[in-house]
């Protein structure tokens, strides 16, 4: 049962940030902020909500929904592709080996949703792909697909790209980018597997890896409701039959909002009264304990000085 009060006494205590200046200089990406340690990396993760590559809200509890879904998909795949968590000594913060970041999105899609359906829409390819006529928006797609996109700097948007000029611009060998593209496939496969277990559609992810001691590491997140797409699969073929959205349980809500009041990350961003915030925080709550058949136990208070107090004592500061 979601409580819905906890959510509204949480609202002043957001997380923004966290800084910790006995960590050095920090990189503060769309949603978590980073510190490098030696070699290893502490990420926390905040309350931020990205949209279309911008900061457009804070939501409670978001940061520790994403982190503790992270933590669980990244041990579940940990057989199937090494990854860079190596422990998680508070509810927001992930510490992690440092990797070489290869400067790739790779996104794998089963469904034509998202920025995927808009460029089919208005006749483009989708990362070099030409995908065939008469598709709909949410359709299956014909088959699993891979569309790239740069990983843009901060304040710019990513752009899609095709794995050919990946590879024939340099920024991914090739031999490696066919690795990424196994290993990408085998965690979109389980992925649904485990989501289709829970009556759910693994609808499209991102992914992205990193090189350490020249082995191939996933990094970042995985299958999160920032980073994925999923839908109710019983409730599914009627809907879009008659031509309404699926059931969606990640954050694709916030982004039709933000479309249907004309705002696609352009200019500041509008906003977000306090009911529209409590409405998405019990929606990122709900869909982490489908998506993951866990219960999400929050506290209310400010998360920063616990932060601060796990990470200081995890590497002995």
């Amino acid at each position: 049962m979601i409580d819905e009060k906890l959510l509204k006494d949480q609202l002043p205590f957001v997380l923004q940030g966290c800084d910790i200046p006995e960590l050095g200089e920090c990189y503060r990406g769309k949603v978590r902020d980073n510190y490098l340690r030696n070699d290893v990396r502490v990420i926390i993760t905040s309350d931020r909500l990205s949209c279309f590559d911008v900061v457009v809200t804070h939501l409670p509890f978001k940061g520790e929904i994403l982190n503790r879904l992270a933590l669980y998909w990244f041990r579940a795949t940990e057989n199937i592709c090494q990854n860079h968590m190596i422990e998680s000594p508070d509810p927001n913060v992930m510490i992690v080996q440092n990797c070489r970041v290869l400067p790739v999105e790779v996104v794998v899609r089963r469904y034509l949703a998202g920025s995927a359906w808009r460029a089919y829409k208005a006749g483009q390819t989708v990362s070099g792909i030409t995908l065939p006529q008469g598709l709909r928006e949410y359709s299956r797609l014909p088959e699993l697909l891979i569309t790239p996109s740069t990983k843009a700097p901060k304040g710019q948007h990513d752009e899609a790209i095709s794995e050919k000029a990946i590879i024939e611009s340099g920024l991914v060998e090739e031999k490696i980018w066919e690795t990424i593209r196994e290993r990408a496939f085998a965690l979109f496969r389980y992925g649904e597997k485990l989501a289709a277990e829970r009556g759910l559609l693994l609808v499209d992810t991102k992914y992205e890896f990193g090189l350490k001691d020249d082995k191939l590491i996933l990094v970042d997140e995985i299958h999160t409701l920032d980073s994925s797409r999923y839908w109710v699969a019983s409730t599914y073929e009627e809907r879009v039959a008659k031509g309404e959205s699926p059931e969606m349980l990640d954050k694709e809500p916030a982004r039709q909002w933000l479309l249907s009041i004309g705002y696609s990350g352009d200019g500041t961003p509008p906003h977000f009264s306090e009911e529209k915030r409590i409405e998405l925080a019990k929606h990122y709550w709900s869909s982490y304990e489908r998506i993951s058949g866990l219960r999400f136990l929050p506290t209310v208070g400010d998360p920063s000085e616990r932060i601060k107090k796990n990470v200081k004592k995890y590497l002995n500061l």
